[in-house]
């Protein structure tokens, strides 16, 4: 597979002296899902990020910040997480042979992601606060130390980050009408909104979407008009409170056209279940906020019949396998015999 920064290296902020550290990441499925189009008589597809190496789209903008950070002779990455960034960092550290420190929420992590910083080496540290007081603190040790901070802050996370844009866009044929997506920090829908234009100034697509963000409503900042000191949601990846790129995100929405709205917990996995149930694709419960939210917008009149929507689902099911267990139908124990397995099989 060809990196992605070579494939879009026109597009990005590298120079023949950049080393690219890849995990093969980008080209992600867009992929159709008939059941919700026919449901609400819009063309609906799911990027699915999380068929990235680390399983989210963490990986677009951590090849990007891990390669930059090795060509400018740093030796240490660092970042806040609420999971997924923690697993890309870890991984594309030990790719690059550089040393990884991640701070977490204590308690705010799914197992799946934790497993992951764990496995790649990184060393992990969980803190008694939030993502925010984790984000506050890493800054604070990137101001004292030679450290490269790696969270979305970093621009070379913003500009990887983009070419998800260019794929939807080269996959189409053009950009959708609109596009949603979950908002947690903001700076995948700010990186989405800088793709679009800069595709449609290179006039490879001829139009821009109109962008919906979604927070979950116990972690909805965006949408409250300020910050939540203590966010909850059984979304992990967008409990967080006062997203750092907020001002920018907001700026995007209003400017395609688009806005902010909350989903509830209940409303995120509704959708997060009938994704896996009607058309096949597990993702985290964070990434079923766009579908989520997609209903809602749908509900209101915002769409019209026949446009192109694409959910962005930004991490895969297996992040946060608890939550799919305790939300699942139960495993039946049966004894080893035919006719009980029968009974089970076929009985009503």
């Amino acid at each position: 597979m060809i990196p992605l920064i070579e494939k879009y290296r026109d597009f990005l902020p590298v120079t023949a002296a950049t080393p690219v550290v890849s995990l093969g990441e980008g080209g992600t499925p867009l992929v159709p899902l008939p059941r919700l189009s026919e449901r609400l008589g819009v063309s609906v597809h799911a990027k699915f990020e999380g068929m990235n190496p680390t399983g989210s789209f963490k990986d677009r903008g951590m090849t990007m910040a891990v390669s930059k950070a090795v060509e400018e002779g740093a030796t240490a990455v660092i970042c806040a997480s609420t999971g997924n960034t923690s697993a890309s960092a870890a991984a594309y550290a030990a790719r690059a042979g550089l040393t990884v420190a991640v701070v977490i929420p204590e308690g705010k992590i799914a197992a799946g992601k934790l497993a992951q910083a764990l496995v790649h080496g990184a060393k992990v540290l969980s803190l008694d606060g939030s993502f925010d007081d984790a984000l506050r603190v890493v800054r604070g040790l990137v101001e004292r130390h030679p450290i490269s901070l790696v969270n979305s802050l970093n621009e070379y996370r913003i500009d990887g980050q983009r070419t998800g844009a260019f794929e939807v866009c080269d996959d189409l044929g053009d950009a959708p009408d609109v596009l949603c997506i979950p908002v947690g920090n903001a700076g995948n829908i700010s990186a989405y909104w800088l793709g679009f234009n800069a595709y449609r100034e290179a006039e490879r697509s001829r139009r821009v979407p109109r962008l919906y963000g979604f927070q979950a409503a116990g972690a909805a900042p965006l949408v409250e008009g300020a910050p939540v000191a203590a966010p909850e949601t059984i979304a992990t990846a967008i409990r967080i409170g006062n997203p750092a790129r907020g001002d920018q995100a907001m700026d995007a929405m209003r400017d395609s056209g688009g806005g902010v709205s909350a989903v509830t917990d209940s409303e995120i996995m509704e959708a997060y279940a009938m994704l896996a149930a009607t058309e096949g694709i597990f993702c985290e419960p964070a990434s079923a906020a766009s579908v989520a939210g997609l209903l809602k917008r749908h509900a209101a009149g915002d769409l019209n019949p026949g446009e192109t929507v694409v959910c962005v689902l930004t991490g895969h099911g297996l992040k946060d396998p608890d939550t799919a267990i305790v939300n699942a139908e139960p495993v039946r124990r049966l004894s080893a015999d035919i006719d009980a397995v029968e009974e089970a099989v076929f009985g009503d």
